[in-house]
């Protein structure tokens, strides 16, 4: 079974089967900017890959405290400069404040380092745009955490199955990412879209993600797009309901509900679940919980020509995207994810914020 925090989603931090694709000290990683719980995450994911963890940096004091009582052997950088200069570190991982990711990613490609952001990896389609020049220029990479794929074993078997053939050529994708809102415990950025850049931008890109991964395809139209604010007044900034609907350039189509009224009662932070429909089949995924079930949990279903099929994927997995990562930044490969794919997924998840906020005049 995992270890993770199942009730509070900004602090989810699975911890899967160990697999590692080097030896100690062959592949170093430093960590700067510690905004979000998903830096957690995103280090236990290359650790558990073997690489190993060098320098840690953070202005604020609390928040270095903590990650260093989960990750002792990291060492204290008193500058995000020392890290950028270590000629020891190869990849700079990071959960900054959304709208700061962008600018944090092109330091760290023209120090010559690889960078690993968490989700959404930027705010703006201009920031998109001269990312992308840093990264054509450099030819270093800018990866990103989108967890509900890559760090989820029920996700993770999906794409498994689905290229595997069992069931046939993807002609539908439904992803439903209910959140936990948690808004007391949250920062001031949360609720500043300027910041966040909108529930469709940081959400949705997770979901658009995995469309785009499932159906195996490199682009989409979006048919609809909707945010809204239903029931949090106090905070209007927040975008706490959105929807988009999308057809690939191979004719699949897409829909996903991403909010924040996870209720009260429910044993982990989010009921997540995709429907994924095959000529030859459909899969349902129950990411972090089986209602009434059992919580954690992280289950697939499986109907294909031979009958039906459920598969417990918890505890299954050592989630294989960072030891492909690894590799990828010394081999210089691009075999976890294309960097063509790393781009289109925000994209396309910034259009759609786009053109919600356009409906919304």
């Amino acid at each position: 079974m995992q270890k993770t925090d199942i009730k509070d989603g900004a602090n989810y931090a699975p911890v899967g089967k160990v697999n590692k694709v080097v030896k100690a000290g062959e592949f170093h990683f430093s960590v700067a900017f510690l905004d979000h719980g998903h830096i957690n995450g995103q280090t236990n994911g290359l650790l558990q890959a073997g690489a190993t963890l060098k320098y840690v940096y953070d202005p604020d004091q609390k928040r270095l405290k903590d990650f260093c009582e989960k990750y002792p052997k990291a060492l204290v950088a008193q500058s995000f400069e020392q890290i950028l200069s270590d000629t020891d570190t190869k990849l700079v991982v990071s959960a900054a404040i959304p709208n700061l990711r962008a600018g944090i990613g092109k330091q760290v490609m023209l120090a010559g380092k690889d960078y690993f952001t968490d989700k959404s990896p930027f705010t703006t389609l201009a920031q998109l745009s001269e990312v992308k020049k840093v990264a054509q220029q450099t030819r270093q990479f800018y990866s990103v955490y989108y967890a509900e794929r890559l760090h989820n074993e029920a996700a993770w078997r999906a794409g498994e199955l689905i290229e595997a053939g069992a069931i046939g050529r993807v002609i539908q994708v439904l992803n439903l990412a209910p959140h936990r809102l948690s808004k007391e415990t949250r920062p001031e950025w949360f609720f500043d879209k300027h910041q966040y850049g909108g529930i469709l931008t940081d959400i949705g890109s997770h979901q658009v993600e995995q469309f785009l991964t499932y159906a195996n395809v490199s682009d989409a139209n979006i048919n609809f797009a909707r945010v809204a604010n239903l029931d949090n007044a106090d905070k209007p900034g927040l975008e706490d309901f959105g929807e988009i609907s999308m057809t690939a350039s191979n004719g699949a189509s897409f829909y996903t509900r991403v909010d924040w009224f996870t209720p009260k009662g429910q044993a982990t932070w989010g009921d997540g679940r995709t429907f994924i429909v095959g000529t030859k089949g459909n899969i349902e995924c129950r990411k972090y919980h089986d209602v009434a079930r059992q919580a954690p949990s992280s289950k697939l279903f499986l109907t294909d020509e031979n009958g039906e099929h459920e598969l417990d994927c918890t505890g299954q997995s050592s989630f294989p995207f960072f030891g492909q990562l690894i590799l990828d930044c010394i081999n210089r490969t691009q075999n976890s994810m294309s960097q063509e794919h790393v781009f289109k997924a925000a994209e396309l998840s910034m259009l759609a914020q786009q053109q919600a906020e356009d409906n919304l005049v």
